[in-house]
């Protein structure tokens, strides 16, 4: 009995004791985490060629940041399948990865535990031409482009002849941004400078040097023997960004092909013509399943299916008292932007008559049909002049140009409004709207101007570029 209860005893000594040291293991207060500011999903700029530094803000309670932690950090090279690796506090190193935007990864490492804490970052490399305006102006009957930096003062005048010790072809006809898409990671981005000029057909800058790749021949599987450009732009429309152009050249509709990957040499370059016997006037739409445009052989508008197999004038017509689509009977189509839904205007200069067309397209549905809703002298005939430029906002409010002056014209009520803005009596040689319908970016010789035309404002000017080498055809805008 004696030897029981000494065994009990020792039993509840024991236990005592286990408990007594288990509490202890409910008091444990585990090693701080790292706490770093200013690098989670954000994306820091690089000039190439210069110096990039990033310090993002490091705290560790009771520690040392700088002694306990160690800092790797990972940028992707996604064109040569491999990573570069820092290591240390800050990253510094002279940016030489080339242009675009790149997948990074700050791995921080608590030595006191083996614990790893991984930050996503990107790093933008950027060049002195990633931001800024791009200016293809004529300038004596030779065309001349030039780039503005962001302070919208500097300006580097005939920059193509610059830095490719060449000059452009004649006759400038248009900027076009070759931009990838995000998932188009390998594609380079350029710029295209298209002329109607019998010798040359245009080149293709690489967008972030503006040096010379290659002739705007390059673009074609088979060129043709010459080459006038229309008018292009991305395959989903000018908002729209792609490397699949889409567009009017030599009268015909060219698409670009989608058909292999879309970083592989030959995406979206053109093969052969949309076959048709037609002429195709630059001012076309792209719609969801449908192209549509104006035939000025057949005196017409054509349609064109999704892909751009021509189909004529092989649509319905509901009337045709007031105007025969499939016979207008005027070939001088001087401006038209159609839209998918709603009106659409365009407008023929003949024997000195601007002639204003209303219609509304339904070509999405398998019964295609153009509905003619009115036609009637335009308001504004008497301005307009061989030179006129139009644009048209995504309210169906026109601007146009004649001389030295821009009127609005809202086609609803028929009202015509001179804007305000005054430019020394030069003639207005370039017209365009922002996306947003607020801005009016307007070219004269020697300038370019921005005017305000938001609601309730008349074209005041915001802002003026001087030192534009002759009078501006086109402008890129780079943000």
């Amino acid at each position: 009995m004696r030897f029981k209860q000494i065994y009990l005893l020792a039993f509840v000594a024991i236990l005592y004791t286990s408990c007594k040291k288990d509490l202890g293991n409910y008091t444990y207060s585990p090693p701080s985490s790292p706490v770093i500011v200013g690098i989670q999903d954000v994306t820091f700029s690089a000039l190439i060629g210069d110096s990039l530094i990033i310090k993002p803000t490091v705290s560790l309670a009771d520690a040392d940041p700088l002694k306990d932690l160690d800092f790797e950090w990972r940028i992707l090279i996604l064109e040569d399948l491999k990573e570069i690796v820092f290591k240390g506090y800050p990253l510094r190193m002279l940016y030489n990865l080339g242009p675009g935007e790149r997948s990074s990864t700050l791995t921080v490492t608590d030595k006191r535990n083996g614990l790893k804490y991984k930050y996503p970052f990107k790093v933008a490399g950027t060049t002195q031409f990633s931001i800024g305006k791009l200016v293809l102006s004529l300038d004596n009957g030779v065309s001349k482009l030039s780039f503005v930096k962001p302070d919208n003062v500097t300006i580097l005048s005939d920059v193509y002849q610059t830095l490719n010790g060449a000059s452009l072809a004649a006759n400038p006809v248009q900027l076009y941004y070759s931009k990838p898409l995000p998932y188009q990671v390998l594609t380079k981005e350029e710029y295209w400078i298209l002329s109607n000029d019998p010798s040359k057909s245009g080149v293709i800058l690489d967008a972030s040097t503006l040096l010379r790749k290659s002739d705007f021949t390059s673009q074609f599987f088979l060129p043709p023997a010459t080459i006038t450009p229309g008018y292009l732009e991305p395959f989903l429309g000018p908002v729209q960004m792609g490397t699949v152009p889409t567009g009017v050249i030599n009268g015909k509709l060219y698409v670009g092909v989608q058909s292999t990957a879309p970083f592989a040499p030959d995406y979206g370059k053109f093969a052969n013509e949309q076959a048709g016997d037609y002429i195709l006037s630059s001012y076309f739409t792209h719609g969801g399943s449908f192209f549509f445009g104006f035939d000025t052989k057949a005196k017409a508008f054509v349609i064109f299916g999704g892909d751009g197999s021509y189909l004529g004038t092989n649509y319905l017509v509901p009337a045709v008292t007031i105007f025969d689509p499939k016979n207008i009977g005027m070939d001088n189509l001087i401006y038209m932007k159609a839209v998918e839904t709603g009106s659409s205007y365009a407008f023929f200069r003949q024997d000195g008559t601007t002639t204003e067309l209303k219609f509304s397209l339904s070509l999405n549905s398998t019964d295609k049909k153009i509905e003619p809703e009115s036609k009637r002298i335009f308001k504004g005939s008497a301005m307009v002049d061989a030179d006129t430029k139009w644009v048209r906002n995504s309210l169906n409010v026109f601007y146009f140009s004649s001389n030295d002056k821009i009127y609005r014209y809202n086609p609803i009520n028929e009202e015509i409004k001179v804007l305000e803005a005054g430019f020394g009596g030069k003639k207005v040689s370039m017209l365009k709207i922002s996306d947003d319908d607020n801005t009016l970016t307007v070219g004269v010789s020697g300038s370019v101007y921005s005017l305000d035309v938001s609601v309730g404002k008349n074209g005041n000017i915001t802002q003026t570029i001087n030192g534009i080498p002759g009078s501006p055809v086109d402008i890129l805008i780079r943000k």
